[in-house]
């Protein structure tokens, strides 16, 4: 008498979909990384560009964080191809019900939670930290309403991606989404 196979184990649609999700936003992400990394390591003088770096930094034209982005424009476009990289590879994984893919895309989910809560300070210090244009005339309340409008909607999308992010990673350390990645491991 022959056994029949074993039973699939039951999947989620919740892990399935945001693996899906996150599959195709990282693959998108680490394509438009990879040719801005193609980009900025063939068209970029970096020589040239660190002139010009130089010679700001002398006359104080532009704050710190820009400066620093500058200088190191190619070591930061390749920490994002890199970062999306991780996520694409994360995601693949999560869709494959891997243990260690679950806990990797929950630390990133992590990360992520803490860069969009730190990013709600970053249209103040942005702002605070460009040069600012005279404080009369009528452009100078059109610009302040503009600060103002930028602030609330930059934070209305960093806590709602945080807050997203911090549900998704509830849902994906629950126990029985965590039981669903065991069977697969046994």
């Amino acid at each position: 008498m022959e056994t029949p196979p074993p039973l699939p184990f039951p999947r989620s649609t919740f892990v399935t979909a945001v693996a899906w999700v996150f599959i195709t936003l990282s693959g998108f992400a680490t394509l438009i990384s990879l040719l801005q990394n193609i980009m900025v390591y063939t068209f970029f003088p970096l020589g040239q560009m660190h002139t010009a770096m130089a010679q700001a930094r002398e006359q104080q034209q532009m704050p710190a964080y820009a400066l620093f982005v500058f200088e190191h424009i190619r070591e930061v476009f390749t920490g994002f191809l890199v970062l999306t990289f991780v996520v694409l590879i994360a995601s693949v994984g999560l869709l494959k019900r891997y243990n260690w893919a679950r806990i990797l895309f929950v630390w990133l989910l992590a990360f992520g939670v803490i860069w969009n809560i730190a990013g709600l300070a970053w249209p103040w210090y942005f702002f605070h930290t460009m040069p600012q244009p005279p404080q009369t005339g009528p452009m100078h309340a059109q610009l302040q309403a503009m600060q103002i409008g930028m602030g609330i909607f930059s934070a209305i999308i960093g806590l709602g991606t945080a807050i997203l992010f911090a549900w998704i990673i509830k849902r994906l350390t629950s126990s029985a989404i965590k039981s669903e990645f065991m069977k697969r491991a046994a």
